[in-house]
């Protein structure tokens, strides 16, 4: 036989108790409990739910289709998401069925039949001899540990007696409380999401639409469980089907009763920003024959038949406006306004508005805002304003055409700027730019403008182009000066009163020379002429404006000789131009006016940089805010939540757990007592355990042990 004993290699776990031990450790769902952090996290940065397009505009298409792919954009309802809550929740039911049965005998026992030789392994142990028998000894210790809050049992052995004591046995119930929460706010966040929508959706082959007719296919039921929804309703109007929005497409849902919108309101601090919204509405429940009138704010929602209401945001219902064509490309004919309606339907523009290349354009009515609460800085003081001329402009700097309406960031000054008018305009082959007109003329820089802006895309910001208002607060000025400026006659007038007023009589070469030069000039800003170019060289992209001047200058005058002729040419067309708004003042019946005046002046100098920023407005003709008739609507986030009161609680005993397990601690002390027969007396031999060391579980070790003796 041989000396080496062979030995059987232990038979390995089947496959199913390995992924169960996987399944139910503390490694795994701490793994993937940080996963749910990590997600969490970056669904708070990412603003989840918003157009395509915008996230296309912020990260470009080549990223916008990878988060896409991923789900980022609404990761709260993602497969992958909702199956890594759905294992946390598995990990830590396991996790808390493994050790419940562990942690409800440790919280019933004492354990006072520990080894009395097991207790010179403790750090916090002592011994000793009293001079008392046993049992006075035993009723002494008993007495003091009951005093104390200690709860005890004794174990009374042929040679002693040992007394196993507790305190903090709620720290154990702080684990399974911490570790139910968490299973219970997960479940909630299930219960609550898009999951059960998904499932109804999967079960009854239901089909998202993105718009137009909807079908009894992308209905869910009136007695779904849970949803979280959009309702739109008009004032004066009822609506009981809200819309749920999904990653593609949307589905409707039917409520249990009608909401009718009385009236919305907004109340407003002096900035003009809002500080309170409410809708006044009336709850039909026709099933039951109830009418119940309530008050819907922000932060105050109403609840009804296991549905709440919530006051997500306010848009327009359907107002009336009247628009009134101005034209910017010199059409001196007044055509009668034209009738519109937010949201109605597109409307044909008449022939007069067609482009000049043919063909049609429709006109869609967006949006009217009553207030419109801008960060505007501060304008400058009359003294900086007066100061400012057109002969400062430097042709150099003309990258910035059509800019934003407001001022640059510096201090902040929130206004409100008044009413504005969004609509589109869009061409037979169905592309479309958006335009926002301001009724109100608003103060920038110390002069008063009118603000038309432009926009290609949704995902980009206005652009505005500034038409300064005249001394009677209207665009009648600018628009005669714009009309002259086209006007071929009108120009050569323009010059021929310059040239009088700055040639020096008696000098017929220098007034042709100033003649030409003016005329020059005022032709390439009219657009009339193009800037000649160099050879091979392509065609002036802009006609007009100053960058016809500086093209004009970078093609034809050499560099030596730029500087100096920048500075002549800008200043020549400013006093032509003086003069042309002259010509065109008196050709409306108005009287001349003078550049001593600084409103005049301010006025120039507005009106320079806005006729050549005119030449990039997309349309010759825009439409002004002439009257409106408001109609509100407001928007309710309806839903109903079974998983609400689930996390609520789960919340509770997060609170109660963590409380639990980090400021009750439990401790253990046993004390074994042994008649001595050799010195007459009583034997002790003592020991303390706590879940945690510290200072405080030495000082207390030396209290009772203090008070054990003096027992």
């Amino acid at each position: 036989m041989s000396a080496v004993e062979t030995i059987s290699p232990r038979p390995s776990q089947p496959w199913r108790a390995e992924v169960m031990e996987l399944l139910s450790s503390m490694r795994f769902a701490i793994a993937l409990l940080t996963v749910i952090c990590i997600v969490s996290a970056i669904g708070t940065v990412l603003k989840q739910g918003e157009p395509l397009v915008n996230y296309v505009d912020q990260f470009g298409p080549f990223w916008a289709d990878v988060f896409g792919a991923l789900g980022l954009f609404r990761v709260y309802s993602t497969p992958w998401f909702l199956i890594i809550l759905a294992f946390l929740v598995l990990s830590t039911s396991l996790c808390i069925a493994r050790n419940l049965p562990k942690i409800l005998v440790d919280v019933r026992t004492f354990k006072e039949h520990i080894r009395e030789q097991s207790l010179q392994a403790f750090h916090h142990r002592a011994e000793g001899v009293v001079a008392k028998p046993l049992d006075q000894a035993q009723a002494s210790i008993e007495q003091q540990l009951s005093s104390r809050g200690w709860k005890f049992k004794t174990d009374v052995r042929a040679h002693g007696v040992m007394i196993g004591a507790r305190q903090g046995a709620a720290n154990k119930i702080g684990y399974l409380a911490a570790h139910g929460a968490i299973v219970l706010i997960c479940l909630g966040g299930l219960f609550d999401g898009d999951l059960i929508v998904k499932v109804q959706a999967w079960m009854h082959d239901l089909q998202p639409f993105r718009g137009g007719t909807v079908t009894d296919n992308s209905r869910l039921s009136v007695s779904n469980p849970a949803y979280r929804a959009q309702l739109f309703v008009p004032e004066g109007q009822r609506s009981a089907s809200a819309v749920l929005n999904l990653d593609k497409g949307m589905l409707l849902q039917p409520l249990p009763f009608e909401v009718e919108l009385k009236k919305f309101s907004v109340d407003y601090y002096e900035t003009g920003m809002p500080k309170r919204f409410a809708s006044d509405i009336v709850i039909h429940d026709d099933a039951k024959g109830i009418s119940k009138p309530f008050t819907v704010e922000v932060n105050h929602p109403v609840t009804y038949d296991g549905v709440t209401i919530f006051q997500s945001s306010f848009e327009d219902g359907g107002s009336l406006v009247q628009l009134k064509p101005v034209f910017l490309n010199g059409r001196s004919d007044q055509l009668p306004s034209l009738p519109g309606q937010v949201g109605g339907a597109p409307m044909s523009l008449p022939a007069a508005l067609a482009p000049q290349g043919g063909g049609t354009l429709t006109m869609e009515v967006t949006g009217l805002r009553l207030i419109n609460v801008e960060n505007m800085a501060e304008a400058q003081d009359g003294a900086a304003a007066g100061a400012t001329d057109v002969r400062g402009v430097n042709l150099s700097e003309l990258s910035k055409h059509l800019g934003s309406a407001a001022k640059a960031p510096g201090d902040k000054k929130l206004t409100n700027i008044g009413p504005s008018v969004t609509y589109k305009l869009r061409d037979q082959a169905g592309q479309a730019r958006e335009f926002q007109n301001f009724m109100a003329p608003v103060m920038l820089n110390g002069q008063m403008v009118f603000l038309l802006g432009v926009r290609d895309t949704p995902a980009e910001g206005f652009r505005y182009l500034r038409i300064p208002a005249d001394a009677s607060g209207s665009m009648a000025g600018w628009l005669h000066l714009r009309q002259a400026l086209l006007d071929e006659s009108a120009r050569r007038e323009a010059v021929a009163r310059f040239v009088k007023l700055s040639a020096p009589a008696g000098r017929a070469d220098v007034a042709a020379q100033v003649t030409l030069t003016a005329q020059r000039a005022l032709d390439l800003f009219a657009g009339a002429v193009k800037a000649p170019h160099a050879a091979g060289a392509p065609d002036a992209a802009v006609a007009g404006g100053l960058q016809a001047l500086s093209d004009f200058i970078e093609n034809v005058i050499p560099p030596a000789e730029r500087e100096h002729t920048s500075a002549t040419l800008v200043r020549i067309l400013n006093g032509v131009l003086f003069e042309l708004y002259n010509v065109s003042r008196e050709r409306a019946g108005l009287q001349a006016v003078s550049l001593d005046d600084e409103a005049t002046r301010n006025f120039m100098t507005a009106a320079v940089l806005t006729l050549s920023d005119a030449v990039f407005y997309p349309v010759p003709v825009v439409f002004t805010l002439e009257s409106f008739q408001q109609r509100q609507a407001s928007v309710f986030q309806v839903t109903r939540t079974p998983g609400r009161n689930v996390v609520y609680l789960g919340c509770l005993l997060l609170v109660i757990g963590v409380f639990a397990m980090l400021y009750i601690r439990e401790r253990r002390v046993w004390v074994w007592l042994q008649s001595d027969d050799n010195q007459g007396g009583t034997s002790w031999r003592m020991a303390l355990s706590s879940t945690r060391q510290s200072l405080d579980t030495d000082d207390q070790f030396e209290q009772l042990r203090a008070a054990l003796l003096a027992a």
